[in-house]
């Protein structure tokens, strides 16, 4: 769905605009905290509801002028590559250290994200992240919500990370 008028007339970007700034938010967060520098974006829009395999989705909320959620779904193979990346030392399988690193992520994301959305972003509070891990499972937003979902990859994986507000 895309973002409402009345939304991007609040935060004083287009709908372009706000994709352009979230799409290098999330590749800074990438160079800095895991070195992956060649993170590409894939302009494909994907719902939000979505079904995930061997996946983790790691998820931050919003609180204050905006309330939402700032989520990342990434499969298996590509958290363990990225906390290994992170932590600079290889990682084997799903652990606390994988769902930290995840969290962090989406935290450091959803920071970078918060500021587009007011002056500062000082209005808006960030929860604490939250980790889902399953081989099978489903992630979906409720009604009147607006989001936007980003797709990106490293050679032949890929994963994505959504904004979602309150309308």
């Amino acid at each position: 769905m895309p973002m409402r008028p009345e939304t991007l007339a609040a935060i004083n970007m287009t709908e372009d605009e706000l994709v352009k700034s979230l799409i290098k938010d999330v590749q800074e967060v990438f160079i800095n905290m895991v070195g992956v520098e060649d993170l590409m974006h894939l302009p494909v829009q994907v719902d939000i509801t979505t079904h995930f395999m061997k996946c983790l989705t790691a998820m931050v909320g919003l609180a204050g002028t905006y309330n939402g959620l700032v989520s990342v779904h990434i499969p298996w193979p590509m958290a363990i590559s990225f906390t290994s990346l992170m932590l600079g030392m290889e990682v084997t399988e799903i652990d606390d250290d994988v769902n930290d690193a995840m969290g962090e992520i989406a935290n450091m994301v959803a920071g970078s994200f918060k500021q587009h959305l007011s002056k500062g972003g000082s209005d808006i509070q960030l929860s604490t992240p939250s980790v889902v891990n399953g081989s099978d499972y489903m992630v979906s937003s409720g009604s009147n919500l607006e989001n936007i979902t980003l797709k990106f990859a490293t050679d032949d994986e890929w994963f994505m990370v959504a904004l979602t507000i309150e309308d």
